[in-house]
């Protein structure tokens, strides 16, 4: 499903202040400053005092800023919250990781209060069993995140697709069962872009809204991976225009059989990404 909201979302670690200007000048839908896994423990409280940069430094920017904490049943995850409370410019989304039950993100709704929109971080085998009661949880929670590495060590298994591929399918099942977005994990090796290519397109493929990347030059391909190509704009067109002759009714679009799945899937593609003119054709937003 295509989405604007969380195509790409750059994580920098919060102990690397001199990467927040770039991170905030990206591009990316997201920008996240990371407290967890980037830092080593004895820099957690450092990490927590530099972070207050990254989100102060965004005001006025046309930039969604996130931060993904430590998990809430440690206690610098508790720390964490303890000092979010107090941001002067407090984060719009806040990754909560390693979440294996509706309790952990009702601690930080909870912690926190107000509109704060929570991203669930699913790395581990109870998780992903537990996540029909997680995506159900509700406290402000917009979407599910991958986390592959964690996944894997737990299971023994490698970070290839294919050994984690039930563990992504039913991510994505749940998320939207949910009506909640779904974000796939990075692709580690930052050296082999046709890997990541390769990668962003089969997450595509499997229904992600978008995937994490952990340098600025993985941005294009996730981006263009995660963006309808003016084609597929132009054929969303001809799909809408096929349903209004036809009443809705099954018909045909370039040789193929259409109906109201299809119609559907258009008319999303087009309000997010290029609504119809009054003459029908594609309007390109920006």
């Amino acid at each position: 499903m295509f989405s604007r909201y969380c195509r790409t979302v750059l994580c920098t670690p919060a102990t690397a202040p001199e990467r927040f200007a770039a991170c905030h000048a990206s591009g990316a839908d997201i920008c996240l400053v990371d407290l967890e896994d980037s830092v080593a423990p004895l820099r957690k409280e450092e990490a927590r005092r530099a972070a207050v940069r990254f989100f102060t430094a965004a005001r006025g920017l046309p930039v969604r800023c996130a931060v993904r904490i430590n998990p809430v049943v440690e206690p610098d995850g508790l720390r964490d919250l303890l000092a979010l409370r107090d941001f002067p410019a407090p984060p719009e989304v806040v990754l909560v990781p390693k979440v294996e039950s509706p309790r952990d993100l009702e601690i930080v709704a909870e912690v926190l209060g107000g509109e704060v929109v929570l991203f669930a971080v699913i790395e581990t085998p109870l998780g992903v069993q537990r996540l029909p009661e997680i995506a159900a949880a509700g406290h402000g929670l917009r979407a599910l995140v991958f986390g592959s590495a964690d996944y894997a060590a737990a299971l023994g298994s490698g970070l290839a697709w294919d050994p984690l591929a039930h563990a992504r399918s039913v991510l994505v099942t749940t998320a939207r069962a949910n009506d909640l977005h779904a974000v796939d994990s990075p692709t580690f090796d930052l050296a082999d872009r046709a890997l990541l290519r390769h990668e962003s397109l089969l997450a595509k493929q499997f229904g992600f809204s978008g995937k994490i990347a952990l340098h600025p030059e993985q941005l294009p391909a996730i981006t263009r991976a995660f963006t309808p190509t003016a084609a597929e704009l132009e054929q969303a067109a001809r799909v809408v225009e096929a349903a209004l002759r036809s009443g809705d009714g099954v018909t045909t679009v370039d040789g193929s059989m259409v109906g109201k799945p299809f119609f559907e899937a258009a008319q999303r593609l087009l309000a997010e990404f290029g609504p119809l003119t009054h003459t029908g054709s594609v309007t390109r937003t920006p």
